[in-house]
């Protein structure tokens, strides 16, 4: 392999030879690993090479080392320590030895192999001499270079290492990281390369910040690279703090009294943008942290306890002098910015927003004479401030407080839209979204609902955000004054809504909006937003519109999929799909509300949405939203959908097997529980495939974990639906359910990740218990479950008695009610000698507590009520007349 020309090759402008280097360059990989590394470490180590190929190479070692996804992140691991033991430490010395390169990008790519070794290596407990040799090489006073390089490898490896596998030499890197960024250093390469990794070790670092000596001159250290002139030094300063209030809140009472207030307000005033930047930024870090702490004490003072974590109240004590501040970098638009462009306006806006929820009321008295004094001003940048912070301040504040602040400025601010600039749209038409989304209850129906319709129908027709934007606003009026409000209090569809009079001319322009002929800033996505949501809460009187509507979208899909063959490239082909997406969501939202009445275009529905599955190919979000689609169809139709089966039925089982499309999977593992639902008993004929399909499912390696929650679930409505039907199936299901019950072993608090997926596994398998309970009795079947009863009450007592683990409202409640069902399902005193154990109360008052819905109370009340009855020895099915079906209540929860 002559590495330098497929290097050189590998960075060409002509695609072809590009890619054709790096076809080379995988295969020399693929076919002699050792050969392919030490090659590349020698082009590296070559002082003679060029930059770019030097680089180059150092890079492709790199990638041959990490990878973002775990499973090639695990073959290159393995391939790393499959070479010998000389090829290794040849490659590491080599590397080690280009780190003081005159070349400095050399250097850095050399730091960066050098990270991508020891993050290989430390899980295994290997690469301890490399850092050790590292934190030496800092001593070399006379090699800047080398300094500057070796700060830059560890701090990559401080970023990409587990925490866990460097706290050990925590303090030997402390040291030389500071000593780098002490203000003392004469080169501000390395004082930047010192921050840099700073900011990267921050995280495993915690001891040193319990040790108040220790932290005080981390401190220092930072809090002085602050006033340096030199500006890339100033603003990793500034990151290191933003991170170490985010990390170290509890620790920084004296230091925001002592230094940080003053520093950073003045700091955001710099007339260097990326300073400014960071100091805003840390203050909204505070804010974040105050946000979090208040809900912390307000959840531990329910239960009677302290806090853990303290609250300063940095944000409310320092408002009266940041709110200032902040406002006054309100008026620092950059006129010619894009609109994603984020700046000191944007930044200020999104912190004042953050202090509104801190301080709740006290923002308002702070905010109003700025607002009232530039709203009407005629420079742009003071109307378009003014109104921008009006919006940021609607969410803290008590409703009573905002009411007459809002009901006082929504006149003007609705006339706004108008504006002669287009900024100042754009910043009216999102507090407009904000104060219908925040704000409902406070739009009078008679005075402001009217203009306020007009005038974002009328923006639909805007520049494409202010477009977005508008759909926004139409979107929360048409689900909060339609929606709910089109409800009557038994639940039942209303005649009528406050916004059915506007739903005509509503929807006429949403539909116009959703003609547009690209969807730059999303425009188009919102204005389908929003016409799926008028529809779908929508009020009787609107249902023709609706049904109008429906065809429209038919007319649309039809046209869609007449052109398919037509798309050329993948920007056509994205389109097409982004479109599809969209029709589907509509339609779906559609045959939701209109359920049985939509039977009359049943046919040209499925018709129209089978073609677009055939269309989709791998497409797997429009494909996603057809089958969902298809699922609204089900639902509606019941049993009268089983004939489109047979033609759906393909499409199904492939995106079954579609392990490797997470979302898609998990969609149709839900449509196999709707169909066997909807089609009850006649399920039978096509439940033995489904099964089949779903126990390999359990079975496969490449299939995401997140999916088999779903797939046990659906057991239960599988069960449910075809009840005796069941039998063959029940003894695998079982056994399934009993080993992934087993499978929960013990949580380690910090893997959120995994105690998520626990609680989701364990809702999985009592909703699936919940259903074959249903399924078995509703057939007078329930005798087959006789085996398995000790089974699911020991399942019922881990989730009772596990003290490790979180118990969310949806599986308690699925777990009183399956209790309630077993104890209602077996009578005669059968289940009396597992009803004496002490966790069943425990269970049932822990699903009464005041805290969760009414629904989750009123389960665990009747599911009392059995076990006291079964407990008796009295016939339960003969006794629990006027039970709630609780059945039917957890498995749809």
């Amino acid at each position: 392999m002559n590495a330098a020309e497929l290097l050189a090759n590998s960075l060409s402008p002509d695609a072809a030879t590009r890619q054709g280097a790096e076809q080379k360059l995988s295969a020399a990989a693929q076919d002699s690993y050792p050969a392919y590394m030490t090659t590349l470490v020698s082009e590296l180590a070559n002082e003679s090479a060029p930059s770019h190929i030097r680089n180059a190479a150092g890079l492709a070692i790199k990638n041959a080392l990490s990878a973002r996804e775990a499973q090639r992140s695990d073959e290159y691991a393995r391939r790393w320590f499959e070479l010998s033991e000389d090829v290794r430490n040849e490659i590491k010395t080599k590397t080690f030895n280009t780190l003081g390169s005159q070349d400095s990008r050399a250097g850095l790519a050399s730091a960066q192999v050098l990270a991508a070794i020891t993050t290989v290596e430390l899980p295994r407990g290997q690469s301890q001499n490399l850092i050790r040799q590292l934190l030496e090489a800092m001593g070399d006073v006379n090699n800047k270079n080398l300094r500057r390089a070796t700060l830059q490898a560890i701090g990559f490896i401080c970023e990409s290492a587990p925490a866990r596998t460097l706290e050990s030499q925590s303090d030997q890197i402390l040291t030389a990281v500071i000593q780098g960024a002490h203000r003392d250093e004469s080169s501000p390469e390395i004082q930047l390369a010192a921050l840099q990794a700073l900011f990267n070790s921050l995280e495993f670092v915690k001891a040193n910040f319990e040790r108040e000596g220790e932290r005080n001159y981390i401190m220092q250290v930072v809090c002085e690279a602050t006033q340096t002139a030199n500006i890339d030094i100033k603003v990793a300063a500034y990151e290191c703090l933003v991170r170490i209030m985010q990390l170290y809140y509890d620790k920084m009472h004296y230091y925001v009294e002592h230094a940080l207030f003053g520093l950073t307000v003045i700091s955001m005033r710099d007339p260097e943008q990326r300073v400014a930047l960071q100091a805003i930024e840390f203050w909204s870090t505070i804010c974040e942290e105050e946000i979090d702490l208040v809900l912390e004490a307000q959840e531990a003072a329910e239960y009677g306890e302290e806090p853990v974590r303290p609250c300063y109240h940095f944000a409310r004590i320092s408002a009266p002098q940041i709110m200032p501040v902040l406002m006054e970098l309100l008026r620092q638009q950059d006129e010619d910015a894009d609109e994603d462009e984020w700046d000191v306006s944007k930044a200020a806006g999104v912190c004042i927003g953050l202090l509104a929820q801190c301080v709740a009321d006290d923002i308002v008295h702070l905010a109003i004479p700025f607002i009232e004094g530039n709203i009407r001003s005629t420079e742009w940048r003071e109307r378009d401030a003014a109104v921008l912070c009006f919006g940021q301040i609607l969410d803290g504040p008590d409703m009573r407080t905002l009411t007459p602040l809002v009901e006082q400025a929504l006149p003007t601010i609705i006339e706004m839209m108008t504006d002669s600039n287009a900024a100042v749209k754009d910043s009216v038409a999102w507090t407009l979204g904000r104060i219908t989304d925040l704000l409902i209850e406070v739009i009078s129906l008679e005075v402001h609902l009217p203009p306020l319709v007009r005038a974002a129908i009328a923006g639909l027709g805007d520049r494409p955000h202010i477009a977005m934007l508008s759909g926004w606003i139409l979107l929360n009026v048409t689900d909060q004054l339609g929606g709910s409000a089109a409800l009557q209090p038994d639940g039942s569809p209303a005649q009528t809504s406050p916004i059915s009079p506007f739903m005509p001319d509503i929807v006429s322009n949403l539909l116009a909006a959703t003609d547009r002929p690209n969807n730059e800033h999303n425009a188009r996505t919102s204005a389908y937003e929003a016409l799926s949501t008028a529809m779908s809460g929508c009020a009787a009187d609107c249902l023709p519109l609706a049904s109008t509507t429906i065809v429209t979208m038919l007319d649309r899909q039809e046209h869609l999929n007449g052109v398919v063959s037509q798309l050329v490239g993948i920007d056509d082909r994205n389109n097409w799909s982004e479109l599809q997406t969209n029709i589907c969501s509509v339609i779906q939202a559609i045959i939701r509300r209109l359920g049985k009445e939509i039977a009359p275009l049943s046919d040209r529905i499925m018709n129209s949405l089978l073609t677009t599955i055939q269309n989709c190919g791998r497409q797997s979000e429009a494909l996603e939203d057809a089958f969902m689609a298809v699922g609204s169809m089900i639902i509606a139709l019941e049993a009268d959908f089983e004939k489109y089966l047979s033609a759906f039925s393909p499409f199904l089982s492939e995106g079954l097997r579609r392990h490797e499309e997470t979302q898609l999977c998990k969609t149709s593992v839900g449509l196999v529980g709707d169909i066997c639902r909807a089609l009850g008993s006649r399920a039978n004929t096509y439940a033995g495939e489904f099964m089949n399909v779903l126990f390999g499912n359990l079975q496969s390696q490449t299939l995401s974990r997140d999916v088999k929650p779903t797939i046990l679930s659906s057991f239960g409505d599988i069960a449910l639906g075809i009840g005796a039907g069941f039998e063959p199936f029940l003894q695998t299901t079982m056994a399934v359910l009993q080993q992934a019950a087993a499978s929960v072993g013990t949580q380690n608090p910090a893997d959120y990740e995994m105690i998520d997926f626990i609680i989701t596994l364990r809702e999985g398998i009592a909703e699936a218990y919940v259903g074959i309970v249903g399924g078995l009795r509703g057939d007078n079947q329930i005798q087959l479950l006789k085996p398995f009863v000790e089974a699911i009450f020991t399942f019922l007592q881990s989730i009772a008695t596990d003290a490790g683990a979180e118990r969310t409202e949806p599986l308690l409640r699925s777990a009183v009610g399956l209790l309630g069902d077993l104890c209602n399902a077996f009578g005669s005193g059968e289940l009396k000698p597992m009803l004496s154990a002490g966790w069943i109360p425990d269970l049932i008052k822990e699903a009464r507590n005041r805290t969760f819905g009414q629904e989750t109370r009123r389960t665990a009340a009747w599911a009392r009520e059995q076990v006291k009855i079964a407990s008796a020895g009295t016939g339960a099915s003969d006794l629990a007349q006027g039970a709630p079906n609780s059945v039917s209540m957890p498995a749809t929860a």
